[in-house]
């Protein structure tokens, strides 16, 4: 067993450099392949290099990040920023660095409401009301969260994180009724994004990376010890995931020729994937925080 777990780390848990040199022209390869509509046998292989290539990158992908932080930390003009408070603050303090990308996301959430409410009014459009519904409530979340912040350093009042926490988790519940809602409209009436020129390309890369990385911070974080940026970590992977819905949606318009039914199954199982995972989230959210609060009530009880 011993061997066979070493094999299959050196296969498929590669060190940055070969990661990177072999990912970068499997991926490269497949979209050449797709964009000249080859289905010869040579594009089945760059399929499964595709394939093998992204499995690589994401098992690999905390080690590249790493080595890129490495070279970036030795850069002269990053130095000087460190040697600022502020700078040393934001660079070494992750939780700092939580804290600020709450203030961003809110605001660009804000942003994507306003841009589709007034789409959704101006063309009489369901389909931009719907991704406007579903933009409020992320920016709910990500609001009960700034403000929170705001007042209080994370970490200092636990109870009180914990039940922003469980808000969070019952805003998601509400949140996944309208993705069910978003999911509906895209299969029955075939909608969905659409990304002009190689713009799909750079969206796949940076959404893949989002994804990954949502994924790596809300495993590192659970233990981090404040439920307010475990919350906020939560926010992130459903934001990344309903991402890597839309990109399925571009890519199955731009590379799915007319197989309007084959787009339509895949994009409910993908829908029904996302759903299920951020109900889990939410009612996981729910019930720790519940719990906790109970613990942390009976512990002052008896003291």
């Amino acid at each position: 067993m011993e061997r066979l777990k070493a094999i299959f780390r050196k296969i498929f848990f590669l060190p940055p450099l070969p990661t990177v040199l072999i990912a970068v022209p499997s991926l490269t390869f497949v979209f050449v392949m797709l964009s000249i509509g080859n289905h010869s046998t040579l594009a089945y292989i760059a399929y499964i290099l595709s394939a093998y290539a992204m499995i690589i990158t994401a098992t690999g992908l905390p080690g590249i990040i790493e080595s890129i932080r490495s070279g970036i930390d030795n850069l002269t003009l990053l130095k000087k920023i460190r040697g600022t408070a502020w700078g040393s603050r934001l660079l070494g303090d992750a939780v700092f660095r939580s804290q600020i990308s709450l203030y961003g996301g809110l605001f660009i959430n804000l942003l994507y409401v306003a841009v589709n409410l007034f789409s959704g009014i101006r063309y009489h459009s369901a389909w931009f009301i719907a991704l406007a519904c579903y933009y409020v409530l992320l920016s709910a979340m990500r609001a009960v969260l700034v403000r929170y912040v705001h007042r209080k350093p994370v970490g200092q009042d636990i109870p009180a994180e914990f039940r922003r926490y469980r808000a969070c988790g019952l805003i998601l519940l509400l949140m996944n009724q309208a993705l069910v809602g978003i999911i509906i409209y895209m299969v029955t009436q075939n909608r969905g994004f659409s990304y002009s020129g190689n713009m799909i390309y750079a969206m796949a890369m940076y959404t893949f990376y989002i994804t990954i990385s949502a994924i790596i911070n809300v495993i590192r974080y659970q233990s981090h010890g404040s439920p307010v940026i475990s919350a906020a970590k939560v926010i992130s992977l459903t934001a990344a995931l309903v991402s890597m819905l839309s990109l399925e949606t571009a890519m199955l318009a731009r590379f799915g020729s007319d197989e309007t039914e084959f787009r339509r199954i895949m994009l409910g199982i993908s829908g029904g994937v996302v759903c299920a995972v951020v109900l889990a989230m939410a009612i996981y959210m729910i019930a720790r925080a519940t719990k906790q609060l109970h613990k942390l009530k009976n512990n002052n009880l008896e003291i």
